[in-house]
């Protein structure tokens, strides 16, 4: 791991270079609510696909999660300002255009680097978050009650369940998680998602029920792709075979 300062936050990050001949193109990957670079992107093999595909990989993790810094105000972790994030690291390790990736949160915070900073994307790919960008925020705000509970067994939704003991597992920082999710629930509207320029794709699993319908949000965004990962939900659609193929695909079409 290693770590930069983005306006006074340290971030975590790996920078990983392709194992075969180069494309001399670079994928940076954005994680998840609650997750990090490692689970989300280097255990379910990402990181070893794109790297054997010969694009040079950059993950971070973002701010209150995994090794990066915890912040506890909500403030802090606007889907801008996470952007911004991803936009520094670029701006640090001197990558002046990038394929970026995001899920769930990450294609929330994506998008909104693709608003900012088109220019900085070659490509955006959208995973685990389809038109729930525009109506509805994804994850409900209870997630952020789960968190701040006293403990696991007094929790009975099975939705606040499943996030607290995936926290507790990844041995997250409870009250950060809490504020991020309270901070991070940004929207675009029809009008941002169509001026979004950059060639697009959308991934989501037909069993997801947390992110919305990938098609519909392609279809507001001028010349989007999408695909549906058949038969897996939110968190098995991630490292699906498909899913990568799919992705690998797209960015060879470019």
């Amino acid at each position: 791991m290693q770590n930069f300062s983005s306006d006074g936050v340290q971030i975590a990050f790996i920078d990983l270079e392709p194992t075969v001949e180069p494309r001399h193109e670079t994928v940076v990957l954005v994680h998840g609510f609650g997750s990090s670079h490692m689970v989300n992107w280097v255990n379910t093999q990402w990181t070893k696909t794109l790297t054997h595909a010969g694009y040079r990989t950059v993950a971070l993790d973002d701010r209150g999660h995994g090794e990066s810094e915890k912040l506890y105000h909500p403030a802090a972790y606007s889907s801008q300002i996470m952007a911004e994030d991803v936009r520094r690291l670029m701006d640090h390790l001197r990558i002046p255009s990038a394929h970026v990736m995001g899920y769930s949160m990450g294609a929330r915070i994506s998008a909104h680097l693709a608003l900012a900073h088109p220019e900085r994307l070659d490509s955006l790919i959208l995973g685990g978050l389809g038109i729930h960008l525009v109506e509805g925020v994804g994850l409900p705000l209870g997630i952020a009650d789960a968190m701040e509970a006293p403990s696991l067994d007094v929790l009975t939704d099975p939705m606040q369940r499943m996030f607290r003991a995936f926290a507790e597992q990844t041995k997250s920082d409870l009250m950060a998680l809490a504020a991020c999710i309270r901070g991070s629930r940004q929207t675009l509207s029809v009008n941002q998602v169509g001026s979004i320029s950059v060639p697009t794709l959308v991934c989501v699993g037909t069993k997801d029920d947390v992110a919305g319908s990938a098609s519909e949000l392609a279809a507001l965004i001028p010349g989007a792709k999408s695909f549906d990962i058949d038969g897996r939900d939110h968190n098995l659609a991630v490292g699906d075979k498909t899913h990568k193929q799919a992705v690998l695909d797209f960015l060879a079409a470019l």
